[in-house]
């Protein structure tokens, strides 16, 4: 095992600019997600027409932003899988609070949509075209 990937030891990161892009680009996203999910009344042009479908392509692409930034910062897998776990609790946090937002409603269907896009998203940017190289 390498020095600098000793446990307890923090590692350089391997792209720091090119990690703080791609983090740059999800906490954008992340907010447009958010933003969309808790208005009452989103843009109809941002619509696939299908709210499972809505689900699964906004978090398909969170989830591949996400495994990006990651793979930029560190070679190991860990915290991107760490990264997914906490995307899915950002959708059920999201279903928690459409509870309140008049004209939406808590749907756990729309947190399993969720899942499948964080699993198509980390599938597409793990073995997908410009996937990250893991050391």
């Amino acid at each position: 095992m390498p020095a600098s990937a000793r446990p307890g030891k923090p590692t350089a990161p391997r792209h720091p600019q090119t990690a703080l892009g791609w983090a740059g680009a999800l906490a954008v996203a992340l907010i447009g997600v958010t933003w969309l999910a808790l208005t009452p009344q989103p843009p109809s042009g941002l619509d696939t027409g299908w709210d499972k479908g809505n689900h699964v392509l906004a978090f398909a692409v969170l989830a591949w932003l996400a495994w990006r930034a990651v793979a930029a910062w560190t070679p190991a897998r860990a915290p991107a899988i760490a990264a997914l776990v906490g995307l899915l609790a950002h959708g059920g946090l999201i279903e928690l609070l459409q509870r309140q937002v008049p004209g939406r409603a808590a749907e756990w269907s729309d947190l399993a949509a969720d899942a499948i896009g964080l699993a198509v998203g980390a599938l597409v940017a793990r073995f997908g075209p410009g996937r990250p190289r893991w050391d």
